[in-house]
Parts: structure tokens; sequence; C-alpha cells
């Protein structure tokens, strides 16, 4: 017996080398395979987080994966803490004059998710103003409410051309509304800089924004048509109960920081909709199905097109050194 047990133990402990050498030839056979493996795995969570970063609310299938998993705020706080700092580097080395520190603000965008109003996030940015207080009034954002319109069914004649990034542009457009309406200096600044801050946060053009005020109020915040609008940007108050919830109720609707926001998503909107920026305006202006919106688009066209040019004489002048155009 014991004989038989010692036999045994001999043919096994010969088969163990021939079982080391299989397994180790296995190993060596499947080590390419679970390379392979590993790099579809790494590229697969690449793609997965790439997809998940440029969610951008359309609805679109793998675009929108993030929303399936997480809210959009996650996905802001990850271009707030990391991405974003490139654009404020890129804006910071790309300015041609030097401002003083009284004239920049740091701008942070609270976004608040209202269904879950626990969870908040930040994206801050570097904003040169010409009143530089008004980015410390404590407002909610409304662009987790803009950030959901695709930047791709906008009209890039609505998109900010930056031609308001510079002070002295600031000062000569606050300077030509002073001139037009004979308003208080201080008040003009005020909601020039608003409108800024407030273009940046929904990503429109604040020159369109001050050429709507403008027809819309002649920058006069207290006015009201006989239909309800009312405000700079002249905001059907009833018609938009639900977006002036967000900032108290519509006995906030007067106030230019409320105000220039929710007309500003607004008119976003409508552009998105309508497809083009004077379609856009034609439903701003509430004749979205009649044949002629009464000149209203023109004259908004009109007084885009004369701030425009302001700006850029402005700095056609300011870019030239010595009398030799330094322009690229």
């Amino acid at each position: 017996m014991s004989k038989c047990v010692t036999n045994n133990l001999s043919e096994k402990q010969d088969q163990q080398p021939a079982i080391l050498a299989a397994q180790d030839l296995l190993t060596r056979a499947m080590t390419p395979v679970y390379r392979v493996i590993n790099g579809v795995l790494v590229v697969s969570v690449f793609m997965v987080v790439g997809l998940w970063l440029s969610g951008n609310g359309t609805n679109a299938g793998a675009f929108d994966l993030a929303r399936v998993l997480v809210p959009d705020e996650a996905r802001h706080i990850v271009w707030s803490n990391g991405f974003s700092m490139l654009e404020e580097y890129k804006t910071a080395n790309e300015s041609s004059t030097p401002m003083a520190d009284s004239e920049i603000a740091a701008v942070i965008f609270n976004k608040s998710n209202p269904i879950s109003a626990g969870l908040n996030s930040a994206k801050q940015q570097t904003v040169a103003l010409l009143m530089p207080s008004v980015a410390q009034v404590q407002v909610k954002s409304i662009s987790h409410l803009a950030d959901r319109i695709p930047a791709s069914r906008i009209d890039p004649q609505a998109l900010d051309s930056n031609l308001m990034g510079s002070i002295q542009n600031q000062r000569a457009v606050a300077d030509f509304f002073e001139n037009k309406y004979k308003l208080d200096r201080s008040k003009i600044e005020e909601y020039v800089s608003n409108t800024i801050l407030i273009a940046k946060e929904v990503n429109i053009d604040p020159v369109l924004l001050l050429a709507v005020i403008s027809v819309e109020s002649n920058f006069n915040p207290n006015t009201k048509s006989h239909a309800g609008a009312e405000g700079l940007m002249q905001v059907m108050t009833s018609v938009h109960k639900d977006k002036y919830a967000l900032y108290g109720g519509a006995t906030e609707a007067v106030k230019p920081e409320v105000n220039i926001r929710v007309g500003a998503y607004i008119l976003k909107y409508l552009i998105a909709t309508a497809g083009s920026l004077r379609n856009g305006l034609k439903y701003y202006v509430g004749a979205a199905n009649a044949e002629d919106d009464g000149g209203y688009t023109d004259k908004v066209m009109a007084e885009r097109n004369r701030l425009i040019n302001l700006c850029q004489s402005r700095s056609s002048n300011r870019l030239s050194l010595n009398g030799k155009d330094v322009r690229s």
C-alpha cells in the first residue's frame, strides 16, 4: 500500500514541472490578448468620459450620456475646476492693453439645479467690466437653462464677437447711450456692465443685448407696456413667471440684473427655435405668426450695427502705433 502511495506521489511530482511549464506558456500566449483587452477598456473609458464632458442637452444619443447617469452640475464641476482655467489663461494673454485691477472683476456664475437645490457648482471667469461692482451682487445664474440650448443652433451673428471685451469700447458705448438718452452716467455704466456679465453667462453677444435694450426700453428699467412687458428687456412677466420664480417671483421682474438675465435667455432660446437672428427677434417682439413685425427687427439690427461700427472704429484707432497699422 505504501509503495503505491509513494509511486503516486512520485508521478505527481514529475507532472508538476510540466504543468507549470504549460501555465507559463499559456500566460505568455495570453499576454498580447490581455494587452488588447486593456487597451480597448482604456479607449472605451476615454470615449465615455469625452462624450460625458461634451454632453450639450440635445437629447441626441451618446452625447447625453451624462444626463442618464448624473446631473449636469457634475459636468460643470469638472469644467470649472480644470479646463476652464485654460480659457481664462488664453483670455488673459490675448488682451493687448493692460487694465487696472479696479477694472477687472472675478465673476462667479452660481449654477443650481432647480430640482435639486442642494447640489450647486460654480463656473468662474475673469471679465473686464466698466463697473466691476455689479459682479458682487448676489444673483442666481440662469446658465443652467441657457446651456441646454445647443450652440450649433445659434445664428453666428448672435454669438459674442468679444467687441465688448475692451474697457475702452465699453466706455465708448456708455458714452453713446448717455448722449442718446440723457441718463445718469453711473446707471448707464451699471446697465452696460450687467449686460456684458450676463452675456458671458448666457453665451450670447452683449452688443445684441444692448441693442435690444435700447429699442425696447430706451434704458429705462421702469418701462411697462400695455401688454404687461416690463423692464429693460421688456419681458412679458405673466408669461415667464416660471423663470422669475428663480429670483423670488414676478416682483423682481424690473430689477436690471434679473430682467436682463431672463430676457437674454428667452432671446437665445427664440433664436435657436426660429433658426436665425432676424427670425428670433421677430419671435421676441411677439410677431412670430405675423407677416410684418412693424420694423422691430430692422431697428434692433440697425442699433446693433451702430454699436459694432463704434467699437470697430475705436479698435482700429487703438491698434495703430505711430501711424502704422499693427492689426493682424
